[in-house]
């Protein structure tokens, strides 16, 4: 698919012949991102996954499902590791910083931090049975531009997905989709 036009709510991508699907904000990414822009440019050629017509035959189209799961993602870190991620959201417990398109981590408060931006952070820990990766903020960038690893497009054998699990089987929350 191609990027046509993003809006807070979403991208909106040409799946071919004039054909175009809305990718909500939610279906862009498991990471928390304030607009589609974080993530997508106008003109992006992406992989997307038809997530259903409605009935008045407007198309739906999700990216999330072909960029990993928790586990998947997580694989790529160790503790004790100090990894490049940016700032996603910064909240009074603490601020989300983002390590791949899928997979964000948790740090503790810090005063002089801006979203969007670049963080050098010291992984904690990783806790898989939480979805929790436990991050401290090293330092911020003070306007370097970092883009998250993207990790490798999985692709359904055969094209076909009809169920897509993000969460860690060992974890009692649920993450998924049902197509």
């Amino acid at each position: 698919a191609r990027i046509t036009h993003l809006e807070p709510f979403g991208a909106f991508a040409d799946i071919g012949c004039g054909i175009v699907g809305l990718i909500s904000i939610e279906n862009i990414s498991v990471s928390r991102i304030s607009h589609p822009s974080d993530r997508f440019s106008v003109g992006d050629r992406i992989a997307v996954i038809v997530r259903r017509i409605d009935g008045e035959g407007r198309l739906y189209v999700t990216h999330r499902e072909l960029l990993g799961t928790w586990e998947e993602n997580a694989a790529l870190f160790s503790p004790g590791q100090t990894v490049a991620g940016i700032i996603r959201s910064i909240e009074s417990y603490g601020v989300f910083v983002e390590l791949t398109p899928n997979l964000a981590g948790l740090a503790e408060p810090k005063e002089g931090v801006t979203v969007n931006r670049s963080a050098a952070v010291f992984i904690k820990s990783i806790i898989p049975e939480k979805m929790k990766i436990k991050l401290v903020i090293i330092d911020s960038g003070a306007g370097e531009v970092f883009t998250p690893k993207q990790t490798a497009l999985h692709l359904p054998e055969g094209g076909h997905l009809s169920h897509w699990r993000y969460s860690p089987p060992c974890c009692p929350k649920i993450i998924e989709t049902k197509f």
